[in-house]
């Protein structure tokens, strides 16, 4: 089980205002718990911003990624597609980790 995550420096503001409520992790990075509270750290330098609750964990293809996820991410689908696509090419199956922002700065 996770005991930590990290996000990419550019999703801080997003997870810290509430606008990205949920994360598209690959199987590696899908265990957790509903109920979980987990610490989050900048992928890059390893900072700590928040503590996140895990609300609900599904398993998502790429296919069924529709405008709902793309919103929960606060982006459009197009650009979800396309970050998914960086972080994770030729990948099709995910895993839909949504959470609340515990500990805004």
């Amino acid at each position: 089980m996770l005991t930590a995550i990290t996000f990419f420096e550019r999703f801080e503001a997003d997870i810290l205002s509430g606008a990205k409520i949920i994360t598209l992790r690959d199987e590696a990075e899908s265990h957790v718990a509903v109920g979980q509270i987990l610490p989050v750290s900048t992928f890059e330098a390893g900072r700590w911003f928040c503590d996140i609750e895990i609300l609900a964990v599904s398993p998502i293809t790429l296919a069924q990624l529709t405008d709902v996820e793309a919103d929960a991410e606060n982006m459009t689908l197009a650009e979800l597609h396309q970050v998914i696509g960086e972080i994770y090419p030729g990948l099709d199956q995910f895993y839909k980790i949504e959470f609340r922002c515990l500990t805004p700065r």
